[in-house]
């Protein structure tokens, strides 16, 4: 056994509305940098509908993630060291800017400066990559709530994928039609194909919490980690040169924030916690034969934070208390393999993601009523899982390489806990055989139902924060340092950098102490307005 933590993240699409809060706040955040207009670390998908890139789910045409050798080994989809170095100069087998959006602006100058005359001056849309008047066919949420319309669906790969299995399972006519939303960042794997596919060995996992990252200055710009990755989160900066992607909001998780995106979120529908796994597994279990088996493998990966030879084995792995503590109260951990409502997205890329999803069940209450029924109840609720609009076949191709099992025993448990829940609420007694149809107690009913419906802020986010030491080193370092992401003639030729003054460039940082972080998170999650005021410790304050 070789235990390791990874931070992983739980989203309830039950709770997504499509706000794109996420999407907006993490672009402010993270890639509103030159060169990074098309990039969305955070996107939000409407389903069915191509995703962003566009059809990125199609590995036949882009060649990302894992697949199995005639020895049944794990090998890369777009090929070796051979036949990367033969493509290093002109890789084919990458999205074009087109499948994402060219950048665009308004010609607002137009409006400013036409002159005087009959006619109305109209701002045009134009490049932002060669400043030419251009007409706009495409972006990351041009497929938004148009789930239902035969125009866009029958472009999703996965609805052409379900066909294939059960034709009239998809339908898109008016009475049949469905949606819902998928909210995608990078995946963060325990087997990342990006990693893997990197020729200069830029691209790593990072072994204290398992966060795969780029090292801006050892980043050649090849390209070959945008190919690998089959969820096409790894961008290319046209700017610099160099390939960039979600970074899990690090520098937050580090001192105990959540990320960006899980902080903004509306619906509070994402969960953070640390996952513990056994990393001599991952092999073995990224290469079984059967692409419906991927899903138990992986569980079978992980690691129990209860028991006693697992604490015993991760303590002399240098694993810290506080992680295994962590590790114990991990919303992630309860939602993925204590209850199993949380499913892992495309499993048979065989990367082993940890960004999971608890699968919608909300259209089915409504169709319920509709017909005249109760649609909290425990049997009518059952009855119906299997002629959701969302059809399950659908969903299991997302979710667990077609295995249905495992999406009917989710939404079962989310069915249960709401017929359970309703019960206590109207004051009548719990059937007793709802919770035993699927497999759990009543108390586990009720703690799931704690954790999805009106967990706290510390409920859902779980994170430990690095050693104090460590953090104070890095962040109030005032050592030359130099800033490789994006300023004037690129990395290493001096210049302000893309957060403002004093950003980049070789020179002396300015404070940044992580009390100030603190502070931030005392001002996000207390009730109280009078404890969540407080000095907070800035470079200005230090200096007087």
């Amino acid at each position: 056994m070789r235990p390791m933590a990874q931070i992983a993240m739980v989203m309830n699409l039950d709770k997504c509305i499509g706000c794109h809060t996420c999407s907006v706040t993490c672009k402010q955040a993270w890639t509103n940098r030159r060169g990074m207009e098309y990039v969305w670390f955070n996107n939000v998908e409407t389903r069915p509908g191509q995703g962003y890139p566009r059809r990125y789910e199609d590995q036949e045409r882009w060649r990302g993630g894992w697949e199995l050798n005639r020895r049944g080994a794990l090998k890369l989809k777009a090929g070796g060291r051979l036949r990367k170095l033969a493509g290093i100069f002109s890789n084919p087998e990458l999205p074009e800017i087109k499948d994402y959006y060219e950048p665009w602006t308004y010609d607002y100058k137009n409006l400013t400066d036409a002159p005087l005359g009959d006619d109305y001056p109209v701002a045009r849309p134009i490049s932002q990559l060669d400043g030419k008047p251009m007409k706009i066919e495409w972006s990351s949420n041009w497929d938004d709530n148009l789930a239902g319309a035969p125009a866009y669906g029958d472009l999703d790969p996965m609805v052409e994928r379900t066909r294939t299995q059960a034709s009239e399972k998809v339908r898109f006519e008016f009475e049949q039609s469905f949606m819902f939303y998928l909210p995608r960042i990078c995946e963060h794997c325990l087997n990342p194909s990006c990693v893997a596919s990197c020729p200069s060995g830029a691209m790593y996992k990072r072994a204290e919490d398992g966060i795969v990252l780029v090292d801006q200055d050892r980043c050649r710009g090849w390209r070959m980690c945008v190919t690998g990755c089959p969820y096409k989160k790894v961008y290319f900066n046209h700017a610099t040169g160099k390939a960039e992607k979600c970074t899990m909001c690090y520098p937050r998780v580090e001192v105990g924030l959540p990320t960006v995106c899980s902080e903004t979120c509306v619906g509070r529908l994402r969960y953070l916690g640390v996952v513990l796994y056994d990393a001599d597994r991952v092999t073995a279990a990224a290469s079984v034969p059967r692409e419906r088996d991927l899903y138990e493998a992986q569980l079978g990966v992980f690691l129990d934070p209860e028991d006693r030879e697992v604490r015993r084995a991760c303590e002399e792995a240098g694993i810290p208390y506080d992680w295994l503590e962590a590790a114990r109260r991990s919303p992630a951990h309860a939602l993925i393999s204590k209850y199993r409502v949380a499913l892992p997205l495309h499993p048979e890329y065989r990367t082993m993601p940890m960004v999971w999803y608890i699968p919608p069940l909300s259209p089915v209450v409504d169709a319920l009523s509709e017909t005249g029924h109760d649609g909290e109840d425990a049997g009518n609720l059952f009855g119906a899982i299997d002629t959701l609009r969302i059809p399950l076949e659908y969903l299991a191709e997302m979710f667990t390489a077609g295995a249905i099992g495992p999406v009917r025993s989710s939404l079962e448990k989310l069915a249960a806990m709401r017929s359970h829940m309703r019960a206590i609420n109207l004051g009548e007694e719990p059937d007793p055989s709802v919770p035993d149809a699927v497999g759990m107690a009543a108390g586990e009913i009720e703690d799931m139902y704690r954790l999805l419906a009106v967990a706290k802020y510390e409920d859902r986010y779980v994170i430990p924060t690095a050693a104090v030491a460590d953090a104070r080193r890095l962040e109030e370092s005032a050592l030359p340092q130099g800033c490789s992401l994006d300023y004037e003639g690129g990395p290493g030729m001096g210049g302000d950098g893309p957060f403002g003054q004093d950003s980049g460039g070789r020179k002396l940082l300015p404070l940044m102490p992580v009390e100030n972080f603190h502070v931030l998170r005392r001002r996000q999650t207390s009730d109280d307005a009078a404890d969540a005021a407080g000095p907070t410790r800035t470079a200005d304050t230090e200096e007087a």
